[in-house]
């Protein structure tokens, strides 16, 4: 790719209409649809996006704070003050990028024998979403499955919060319907959350086969749209609490699962 800078116009004014451009793509989620494009912030998350190939329009970097080893493609030079003022991290690691956004189709996902998803339903805020998928991709999970989403996937919050796991998941949005379909169709094994008495410990389950495992809202927990649709499991706890975090949930489950393939 060929790289273009634009180094004797360094951006001053929070004015500049790029700079416009740039701070409605980064808090207004109907201009990020709209446009098809997203906002990716810090050098990390920015090096994750061009490796699982997300395609770059362009992006600001502000080199007193990133350095002069710039990433190839198009680029907008920034002053200091500017940077900070449009950096949700202030003055951090001197680059944003704009990249262009991908479709979230369950039906552009082809699953192996024995793979590993998870499901989350209604999801609602962006920081669980994306610690969500630092956990699935840390321990390995084949897919993130997001039915009746709240949430914009490309929201900045949940890229930041996922520290660029995002970018090398398989990540889908389906409704309720379309994933249950899904999951019959291509014979995955079903676990529900709901808490009742018939839940089984999660370690006692057999995760070396296809399984899709399910989590709710925190407030409220999966919809009786899952009710008996599939055999019902647990964390184990001991102490009075009896529930956790939605992404601590997931995380500890994600580990679970990790655990069976590894001792397999």
């Amino acid at each position: 790719m060929r790289t273009l800078r634009f180094k004797n116009m360094i951006i001053e004014s929070l004015q500049n209409e790029k700079i416009k451009n740039l701070n409605r793509l980064i808090t207004d989620n109907r201009f990020r649809k709209k446009s098809g494009t997203f906002v990716v912030e810090g050098k990390q998350e920015n090096e994750r996006a061009l490796q699982f190939g997300f395609e770059n329009v362009e992006f600001y970097i502000c080199e007193p704070i990133f350095g002069i080893n710039h990433p190839e493609g198009k680029i907008h030079f920034v002053s200091s003050q500017v940077y900070e003022k449009i950096a949700y991290r202030g003055s951090s690691e001197g680059i944003i990028g704009i990249y262009k956004a991908k479709e979230f189709d369950l039906k552009n996902y082809q699953p192996k024998d024995n793979a590993s998803v998870i499901v989350v339903e209604s999801v609602e805020k962006p920081g669980n979403l994306g610690a969500i998928l630092r956990s699935c991709e840390a321990f390995g999970i084949d897919a993130l499955i997001v039915t009746d989403s709240r949430v914009d996937f490309y929201n900045p919050n949940v890229l930041r919060s996922s520290v660029g796991c995002f970018f090398g998941m398989n990540v889908f949005s389906a409704t309720n319907e379309e994933t249950l379909s899904f999951l019959q169709e291509n014979r995955f094994k079903i676990y529900t959350t709901f808490m009742d008495e018939t839940a089984e410990d999660l370690y006692k389950k057999n995760f070396n086969e296809k399984s899709a495992l399910f989590f709710g809202t925190e407030h409220s927990g999966l919809s009786d749209f899952w009710l008996h649709k599939g055999e019902n499991i647990l964390i184990p706890m001991s102490g009075t609490i009896d529930s956790l975090n939605l992404s601590n949930a997931v995380a500890i489950t994600c580990y679970e699962i990790l655990r069976q393939k590894l001792s397999k």
